[in-house]
């Protein structure tokens, strides 16, 4: 089946670069050959026979007898292994969640409020679960110009806290059941995932380092210092804005915290989240290939031609090195108590255990 997906999605693509200015016509309107409803993300994964059919009818009077060149059959090659790597990533959360099914499975069924980090683009039937540390900005962005019918067309001119205010996209909470239901099984479904504790440390240089975090200080700091500070100040206990990563760690590991109430979605697990087990995502990408993951995906949804992920290098962007450091001063006992709390991620997403980890 991968060589059949593999061969269409070539085709495909090979098409819609050759014949860029017929696919352009009405980039974010009805398109001349591909009308709404002849194709989908889902089918080009899934059902390419058909859909492939369908492509070479529509462009049958523009190609004729023509052959494709040594450089497009180099991006079939390319595309054949970018679809056998993405198998391979379904394939290893599903074994992931077959082998930890007593823990990844604890909840039978899913209630609409779980639903909320799933964002939905109707036009382009697709579903992005967003992740925070994870590129999320940039990717709500991105859905702000699939769903914006022509409002947006350059991401990177949305400000990032546009992209955060919740009435800018629709999430999957906001259908009825039926809904939900129709959209889960007709819909292309990704995610985006990243090295769990560089995620971890991200958050934490984020939320807990920067000045301008108050509330985050006020909420999360505070309650951190009382509990995991001896002797704290009475500034420190007021402010929390001087919260120490070996206390963050703490914090996170105490039965206490989890008893209380879910980690905040900046450090949640992934598969709190986004319930990679009881959801088939179709695509997860990864922090690692990032640039090249999302124009997979913006492929798949038939806009790679005019439509990119911003690139830009971000000068602060927290690294493996620097989550080594962060972990230099976590006891060895504590690593391991952490490591449990992630460990489903770790597997999930096939991320191996970080060589500085001290685990008992």
């Amino acid at each position: 089946m991968n060589g059949t997906i593999s061969g269409y999605l070539g085709s495909m693509f090979a098409l819609a670069e050759m014949y860029d200015s017929v696919m352009r016509r009405s980039p974010f309107g009805v398109d001349i050959c591909c009308r709404k409803g002849s194709r989908s993300p889902l089918q080009e994964l899934y059902n390419p026979t058909q859909v492939r059919q369908q492509h070479l009818l529509c462009f049958s009077s523009v190609l004729g007898d023509k052959k494709p060149s040594l450089t497009t059959r180099h991006k079939w090659l390319e595309l054949s292994n970018t679809a056998v790597l993405h198998q391979m990533r379904r394939d290893q959360v599903i074994d992931t969640c077959r082998a930890n099914s007593a823990v990844s499975r604890k909840r039978r069924v899913l209630t609409p409020n779980d639903l909320k980090h799933l964002v939905v683009d109707e036009d382009h039937e697709l579903i992005y679960c967003y992740v925070p540390k994870v590129a999320c900005t940039n990717w709500k962005r991105l859905m702000m110009v699939l769903t914006g019918r022509g409002k947006y067309s350059d991401p990177m001119e949305i400000p990032a806290n546009e992209a955060h205010v919740s009435a800018n996209l629709k999430t999957l909470n906001q259908y009825s059941i039926p809904e939900i239901n129709h959209r889960l099984k007709s819909y292309m479904k990704f995610l985006f995932v990243r090295e769990p504790f560089e995620r971890l440390v991200s958050a934490y240089r984020n939320k807990f380092t920067q000045k301008y975090n108050t509330s985050f200080h006020k909420r999360y700091g505070t309650k951190i210092i009382r509990r995991q500070r001896k002797n704290a100040t009475q500034e420190a206990l007021r402010k929390g804005d001087d919260v120490k990563f070996e206390e963050f760690v703490a914090y996170l590991i105490d039965p206490h915290t989890q008893r209380e109430e879910p980690f905040n979605e900046h450090w949640q697990t992934v598969y709190s989240l986004c319930h990679p087990c009881h959801i088939h995502y179709d695509l997860v990408g990864k922090y690692e290939t990032l640039e090249e993951d999302s124009n997979y995906v913006l492929q798949l949804a038939g806009v790679g031609s005019y439509l990119k992920f911003p690139t830009y290098a971000k000068s602060t962007r927290t690294t493996d090195e620097m989550t080594t450091e962060f972990f230099q001063n976590i006891s060895s006992e504590h690593q391991t108590q952490l490591y449990e709390v992630y460990k489903l991620d770790f597997l999930m997403f096939n991320y191996s255990v970080p060589s500085y980890l001290k685990l008992e």
